[in-house]
C-alpha cells in the first residue's frame, strides 16, 4: 500500500499521464494528481519523474517495505526539506514551518549560511540557515528507510550543441514546444491571469495564452516603471492590464512579512515588489502565469554576454547571477569568519560536471542549478502561497530546457542582444519592438529610497541593534550604509542584503 503523504505541485501533462496509468479523467485535480503519483511509482518506481512534465515535490510511503520516498522536479520549482532528530526520526515538508513545528526539531540558527548569504544574497545549495535543517536539491529523490537516509541524483542538466540548425531552425522548434505546452498549463475549466513586465518572456507567454487580464507592477519614479510598457504590450495584445502601484511605505513596511514567509533571508529587491504584486493579483485570480526560466536556458543575462571573455577564470569567481561581497569585505564586518567557507565551493561541483564546455554554457548551468532554486523560484513559491495564488511558469519545462541544451551559445547571445532565438520565435507573434526590446529586469527604485530618510529609519535601526552587534563589527557595517547614503549608490546590495538578514533574523530567533 503505498500513500501520499506530502505534496505540493502541478502536474502539467495529466491527461497523458491519466490514459497511460488507467486514472479516470472525471476525477477532481487533487484527486488525479494523487492517483498519478501513487500509479507512477508503482509502474516506474524510482524513474517515475522522467515521465511528467510539471512542478512538483511529494513524499510516498510504502507500507510494504516501510519505505518514504520523496522527490522534487528536476529545476527545484517547489521546496522540499528534511530534518534528521537526535533520535533518529526523519521530519520532511514543502515548508520551514511544518518541519518546525514538529517533535524532535531544535531550532538553532546555521552562522555559517550568513558568510555564504553576503555574498550569494539568497540561500545557495542544500543547506539552509537552520542547522541540521536542509533542501533536497533539484533532480533528487530521497529514500529513508530503517532509519537510513539514501539521496540519490536522478537528472542534471546536460548540454549537447547541434551545430547544423539555423537561427530559424531553433526559433521554429521554440515556438512549436510552446505552442504544444500551453494548453497544459491549465484545464478548460481553469481561468487564469498572467504577470506582465516590459521584458519579452512575459510578454511571449500572454500572446501564446488566453489570458484575458494581465498584471503588472509600478512605480511614481518613472525610469524604473516598467508598467507603461506592459500595458502597451497588453493593449496592442488585444488584453486588459490591472497596475498596481507601489508605494516606499508599502514596500518597507511589508518587508517583515516577506521574510517571515520566505522562511530563510533573500536579499533580492525584486522579491518585496513580487509579494505585493501577488497579494494584489490574488484579489481577483487564483491562477497566474509568470515567465520564469527563459533568462538562465536561453541566455537572457547582459553579464552572459561577456562570457567568453571571462574564459578559464570562470572558475575562480562565478558562483551564479550575484556576488556582492568578496572574502576580504566579510572578513572585516563579521565577527566570526571562516576562510575555508567559501561560495565559490558551492559551484565548484557544477563546473566539474560542465568541463569542456563554452563559458556561456558553464554560467548558465551555474544559474540554472543554484540561482534559480535559492533565489528565483524560492521567491515565486513562497509569495505565492502566502498570498494564496498559484503561478504556472509555462516556460519552466524540460521540454523548453531540451532545445536550450542543444542549442549553441551563438544563438543565445551575440554582441548586442541576449536571448536571440527565444527572441526571433517570439516575434512571430508579438511586434519586433517588443520581441526585441532591450532587458530591463524587474527593477525597483531601492536604490533612491533606501537613502532617504523618510524611508530607511528600520534599516538604521537594525544596523544599530544588538541583534547586528551578534553577528557584524558595527562600526563597519555603518560605514557601508553611511558610504551608501553618502551616495556611493553601488552600496545598496550590500546594505540590502545585511538588513533582510536581520529583518529575518528577529522574525524566526527574537520575536518567536
Amino acid at each position: 500500500m503505498i500513500t501520499l503523504k506530502e505534496y505540493r505541485g502541478h502536474i502539467r501533462n495529466w491527461e497523458e499521464l491519466c490514459e497511460r496509468l488507467d486514472i479516470p479523467l472525471t476525477l477532481t485535480r487533487e484527486e488525479r494528481e494523487e492517483q498519478i503519483l501513487l500509479r507512477a511509482y508503482e509502474t516506474w518506481g524510482y524513474e517515475m519523474a522522467d515521465h511528467m512534465h510539471g512542478m512538483f515535490a511529494f513524499a510516498l510511503w510504502d507500507e510494504e517495505e516501510k519505505k518514504l520516498f520523496c522527490l522534487r522536479d528536476q529545476f527545484g520549482t517547489k521546496p522540499f526539506y528534511y530534518y534528521e532528530t537526535a533520535d533518529g526520526n526523519l521530519l520532511y515538508g514543502t515548508t520551514i514551518r511544518q518541519i518546525m513545528e514538529q517533535p524532535g526539531f531544535v531550532k538553532a540558527l546555521n552562522e555559517e549560511m550568513l558568510q555564504l548569504y553576503l555574498s550569494f544574497t539568497y540561500v545557495a545549495g542544500e543547506n539552509t540557515f537552520f542547522r541540521g535543517l536542509k533542501k533536497l536539491m533539484p533532480g533528487r529523490y530521497l529514500i529513508w528507510q530503517n532509519g537510513k537516509l539514501t539521496i540519490k541524483r536522478y537528472w542534471m542538466p546536460t548540454f549537447h550543441p547541434d551545430e547544423r540548425k539555423s537561427l530559424e531552425d531553433w526559433a521554429d522548434e521554440i515556438h512549436t514546444t510552446v505552442k504544444e505546452i500551453m494548453p497544459e498549463v491549465k484545464t478548460a475549466d481553469e481561468t487564469a491571469e498572467s504577470f506582465l513586465s516590459g521584458g519579452v518572456d512575459s510578454s511571449y507567454v500572454l500572446a501564446m495564452s488566453d489570458v484575458e487580464m494581465t498584471d503588472s507592477c509600478g512605480y511614481e519614479e518613472e525610469r524604473f516603471d516598467e508598467s507603461v510598457l506592459a500595458k502597451q504590450t497588453a493593449d496592442i495584445l488585444g488584453r486588459k492590464n490591472s497596475r498596481c502601484l507601489i508605494t516606499p511605505e508599502e514596500y518597507f513596511g511589508i518587508v517583515p512579512y516577506v521574510m517571515y514567509n520566505m522562511e530563510q533571508p533573500l536579499g533580492d529587491a525584486s522579491a518585496i515588489a513580487f509579494a505585493i504584486a501577488c497579494r494584489a493579483t490574488a484579489e481577483h485570480t487564483k491562477i497566474c502565469y509568470s515567465g520564469e526560466g527563459a533568462d538562465e536556458f536561453f541566455g537572457g543575462y547582459n553579464m552572459y554576454r561577456n562570457a567568453e571573455r571571462y574564459g578559464e577564470n570562470l572558475k575562480t569567481f562565478y558562483v551564479g547571477n550575484t556576488n556582492i561581497m568578496k572574502e576580504d569585505e566579510k572578513k572585516r564586518i563579521l565577527k566570526k569568519y571562516d576562510p575555508d567557507v567559501l561560495p565559490i565551493e558551492i559551484a565548484q561541483p557544477i563546473y566539474e560536471e560542465a568541463e569542456g564546455l563554452d563559458p556561456l554554457t558553464k554560467m548558465s548551468d551555474v544559474d540554472i542549478q543554484i540561482w534559480l532554486e535559492g533565489d528565483i523560484y524560492l521567491n515565486v513559491d513562497k509569495m505565492s502561497l502566502a498570498a494564496g495564488l498559484e503561478i504556472r511558469m509555462p516556460l519552466t519545462d524540460r521540454r523548453i530546457f531540451d532545445i536550450a541544451s542543444r542549442m549553441p551559445s551563438k544563438y543565445k547571445v551575440n554582441e548586442e542582444q541576449n536571448k536571440v532565438a527565444l527572441r526571433t520565435a517570439a516575434a512571430k507573434v508579438l511586434p519586433e519592438e517588443i520581441a526585441f526590446r532591450k532587458k530591463l529586469g524587474f527593477i525597483v527604485p531601492i536604490r533612491i529610497w533606501m537613502a532617504d530618510d523618510r524611508y530607511n529609519q528600520d534599516v538604521r535601526e537594525k544596523f544599530n541593534s544588538p541583534m547586528a552587534e551578534k553577528f557584524f563589527n558595527v562600526d563597519e557595517i555603518k560605514a557601508i550604509f553611511d558610504d551608501y547614503v553618502g551616495g556611493n549608490s553601488d552600496n545598496w546590495r550590500k546594505v540590502w542584503t545585511i538588513y533582510t538578514f536581520l529583518v529575518w533574523y528577529e522574525e524566526y530567533f527574537v520575536k518567536r
